[in-house]
């Protein structure tokens, strides 16, 4: 009996890890724009992507769910929730407090490598552009934003900006082409850089916080876009 009660203990065990695994990959996608607004996810469908049983990836995207990143259209199906205009306005104003004041905390820490690796990362994002590959280049703008957020030493706060950007990430595919034939985030991560290698915190956030207002002003755009649609 004890043999069982262990051997049950350890299969329970590796099934909340792999449940905790398949949460991490499958809201690192939802954060990075892999999956666009109104797109549906099965049970099978995330367990596939993630090579994993359907246990694990069901309890991944129940914990989505539960914090608003997905939301259930069917018994076994999921769909990434389109924001409209007034959550598009809440998240942003939440998002200009709080990755202004991480930027501005960031910028007295930065370091050479750090600078290098966001030089890295805009290179990358710039390529991804020039090529029209806007998944790559969402996918590299997470990294490069958080980069500089988490050299502000609050990892409550870069938590805080997580929960939104799990909001707003699948949305940012509805800032391409115009951004990238506009050139307005790189703009904008260039002054971000420029600020960090002078530890100029004021700089740094104002740079970051034009970043997200640009970003705003096309998002709002498009949902009155999406929205004049649905009328006619």
């Amino acid at each position: 009996m004890a043999d069982q009660a262990n051997e049950a203990a350890d299969i329970e065990r590796v099934s909340e890890r792999l449940g905790d695994a398949a949460y991490r990959e499958l809201k690192e996608r939802i954060v990075r724009g892999v999956y666009r607004p109104g797109h549906k996810l099965t049970v099978r469908a995330v367990a596939q992507d993630l090579d994993l049983s359907t246990t694990p990836a069901r309890d991944a995207i129940n914990r989505l769910a539960s914090e608003g990143a997905l939301v259930y259209s069917g018994p076994k199906t999921v769909v990434v929730p389109i924001l409209d205009a007034a959550a598009l306005r809440e998240i942003t104003l939440t998002r200009l407090a709080l990755e202004g004041l991480a930027s501005e905390q960031a910028a007295q820490f930065g370091t050479q490598d750090a600078i290098e690796k966001l030089r890295s990362l805009q290179l990358l994002i710039n390529n991804a552009l020039n090529e029209g590959h806007y998944a790559e280049a969402l996918w590299h703008n997470k990294e490069f934003h958080f980069t500089i957020y988490r050299l502000s030493g609050l990892p409550h706060l870069v938590t805080m900006i997580e929960s939104l950007w799990l909001r707003i990430g699948p949305s940012l595919h509805n800032l391409y082409p115009e951004f990238a034939e506009e050139k307005y985030g790189v703009r904008n991560h260039e002054l971000a850089i420029e600020a960090l290698g002078e530890c100029d915190g004021p700089s740094l956030r104002a740079a970051m916080e034009n970043d997200i207002r640009d970003g705003y002003r096309r998002l709002r755009r498009a949902s009155e876009e999406r929205a004049a649609a649905s009328l006619r």
